[in-house]
């Protein structure tokens, strides 16, 4: 009886100290002392997660489930029309890195080789665990064309995170996930040169780039609390996947607003001149030269001839 009750008190007052101490973590751990005849008692430390109760409600005040959830195809907003600018509002102000190392980061989001790269990959060894960067639900966990093995989580702002080209996953659609739950382990499934975790960040079906919501240096930062989100950083073009893109966050809508606003200028063709070069030196695309200015690509240039850029 002596020892029964030594044991009970070394179980509550390390659970008193632990749980004091971890409080602001994702888990409790506390040391159970385990009953052995003639030896001394060996506590055993067993890892309990925290769930705190402010988590909890915001997550039953949201139904992430009530539209467009199919948990059979990559992206169910096909038909859906967004408005811009967006906004999105983040909870946390850090997120939990996808990998437990380095991130380094090998593609970036934009225009690559051709086509539109719209995640950024980040290099890791095959084996490697990968994590929800934020609390929400598995909407698709399964194989998918080019991505591979691939997760999509839901997060109650709606943002979605999708972790693509894994060896293996360990959940399944409609599982209700943590900050930095186990999804499943890093590869080289579907299209993919080499093994890296692709990651995509997107809003009802808008690709996002990863970079203008979270800093990926080991800061784990969410970029701002709320975040207005114009056509620049969801489409592809606007950036190159071989270096990062300038930031320019709006945390307002006034300044969302006020970026749509496209600025103008008069260039006088020079002699040379042809639609790619001044593409390239103005960073703008030929498309909008030639729509702006009513002409076609294979248009000939006059040398004085006046063209109004968008910029």
């Amino acid at each position: 009886m002596r020892n029964i009750a030594l044991c009970l008190l070394f179980f509550v007052c390390t659970i008193i100290v632990q749980s004091q101490e971890n409080l602001q973590n994702k888990s409790l751990k506390i040391k159970l002392p385990l009953p052995s005849y003639n030896k001394p008692i060996q506590p055993k430390e067993v890892e309990i997660p925290i769930v705190t109760k402010d988590r909890i409600l915001n997550a039953s005040k949201i139904d992430i489930k009530g539209a467009f959830w199919d948990t059979t195809v990559y992206n169910p907003y096909k038909d859906y029309v967004i408005d811009y600018p967006f906004r999105l509002e983040f909870q946390d102000s850090v997120y939990e890195s996808p990998i437990n190392k380095e991130k380094v980061i090998t593609s970036r989001y934009g225009w690559r080789r051709g086509r539109a790269h719209k995640g950024i990959d980040i290099d890791l060894i095959t084996g490697d665990s990968v994590v929800s960067m934020l609390d929400g639900i598995v909407r698709f966990a399964r194989y998918s064309h080019g991505h591979g093995r691939t997760v999509v989580v839901r997060h109650y702002n709606g943002l979605e995170t999708t972790y693509a080209h894994l060896s293996r996953i360990a959940v399944k659609a409609n599982d209700t996930v943590s900050k930095g739950q186990y999804l499943g382990k890093g590869g080289n499934t579907g299209n993919s040169r080499g093994s890296h975790l692709h990651l995509v960040t997107s809003y009802k079906g808008e690709y996002i780039h990863p970079e203008y919501l979270f800093d990926f240096s080991e800061a784990n930062k969410i970029r701002a609390k709320e975040l207005w989100v114009t056509q620049k950083w969801t489409r592809a073009h606007f950036h190159n996947a071989r270096r990062r893109s300038k930031l320019a966050l709006y945390e307002t809508k006034e300044d969302a607003d006020k970026s749509l606003i496209k600025q103008t200028k008069v260039y006088v063709v020079r002699s040379g001149d042809t639609l790619s070069r001044i593409s390239k030196r103005n960073n703008i695309t030929i498309a909008s030269i030639c729509k702006t200015n009513s002409i076609r690509r294979n248009s000939t240039l006059r040398i004085g001839q006046k063209l109004i850029l968008e910029l």
